[in-house]
């Protein structure tokens, strides 16, 4: 199967109003927790102090419709936290977060419920699946709940059934499935409800290298053919530079840098983001936009063209193989030229020169 590269998927509307915005984010567990929000002490210091410990700390980004957007960091770093805030399965401390507008922490009981039936699902690390039901029944079970009719409810999980590549095993139950294919039945599940937004947390870090890397591109090609909007949580850095067309990193609850693949490798915010990026190759990342030059005067400029976009690594034979300088073009419009001077730089210097 041919998975698109980041580059390769459809653009979100970056001028388009956000469908997730989130102002301020905190959440504190411990007493008196609502008197530690907009406190500047270190997690250690905060502890000590007050006993609380601040998962959360003032955390403010937004989501394009559409993208895939990843949150990583280590184990501790707040990021599942943050996750089960956007849906109160946590309770923030303060904040607020923003669905299309209307502010997911102001909604009663049953608003709350309506939007984890129908606006956001869930794809949890460990499936959750309900071992007395086959996966017609599993995938199903979530309209079933929203009082979908017995014949739309099973048609619609037949349709998704085969989107995630499960025909034939229907009828199947959980203990007769590998990890994989238990993965996928509950990835079905929460696409049978047709969500806004898809939120993933760490669904893949139990599963073996092998089938790990399957689930990564089957859920590219998910997004590459139902476009959802999907946040995804990871603890992996390649992971997260493999799907996400943004990445919020974060440190000890704070949010440290957002950018896409290539910000994050070619321009980290600290050396936090530096050490984490450090043994990324950077010719599997950036562009020919981090590594064009002016063209000069006296070259000639009827040399291959590429887009700015092309990943270095895609155009190493092109460029290498080309007579003339390679024309960097957005459209008709010359951005600037790429020989292999710039290319074998990138190369040579391997990860993080």
């Amino acid at each position: 199967m041919t998975v698109p590269s980041v580059a390769e998927r459809s653009a979100t509307d970056i001028d388009a109003p956000p469908i997730l915005a989130v102002r301020g984010l905190w959440k504190v567990f411990g007493p008196k927790a609502e008197s530690v929000v907009g406190s500047t002490l270190t997690r250690d210091e905060l502890k000590q102090q007050s006993g609380c410990v601040a998962a959360v700390r003032d955390v403010s980004f937004e989501v394009r419709r559409g993208e895939v957007f990843v949150v990583m960091g280590l184990s501790g770093s707040g990021k599942s936290t943050l996750v089960r805030c956007l849906t109160r399965l946590i309770e923030p401390t303060a904040g607020e977060i923003l669905l299309d507008g209307e502010d997911v922490r102001t909604a009663d009981d049953r608003s709350l419920r309506e939007l984890r039936r129908h606006r956001m699902a869930m794809v949890f690390q460990h499936f959750g699946l309900l071992p007395h039901r086959c996966v017609l029944h599993n995938v199903a079970f979530g309209l079933e709940i929203r009082g979908v009719g017995k014949r739309e409810r099973y048609t619609r999980a037949r349709e998704v059934i085969g989107l995630v590549g499960l025909d034939g095993f229907e009828d199947s139950y959980p203990d007769q499935l590998s990890g994989g294919m238990q993965q996928r039945v509950g990835l079905a599940r929460a696409l049978a409800a047709d969500p806004e937004v898809l939120l993933f947390d760490e669904p893949f870090s139990a599963l073996d290298p092998l089938i790990r890397r399957e689930m990564q591109n089957e859920v590219i090609r998910l997004h590459h053919e139902v476009g959802k909007t999907m946040i995804f949580i990871t603890h992996d850095l390649s992971e997260a530079l493999k799907l996400g067309d943004r990445i919020l990193i974060m440190r000890d609850g704070e949010l440290v840098q957002v950018g896409t693949p290539d910000q994050v490798v070619g321009a980290p915010a600290d050396d936090y983001v530096r050490d984490f990026v450090s043994d990324i190759p950077r010719s599997h990342v950036l562009t020919l936009r981090w590594i064009m030059r002016p063209a000069q005067p006296d070259e000639p400029l009827d040399g291959p063209a590429l887009g700015p976009d092309v990943v270095i690594r895609d155009a190493v034979h092109a460029v290498l193989s080309a007579e003339r300088p390679v024309r960097v073009m957005d459209g008709e419009t010359l951005l600037g030229v790429v020989t292999s001077a710039e290319i074998l730089e990138v190369i040579a210097g391997g990860p993080q020169a």
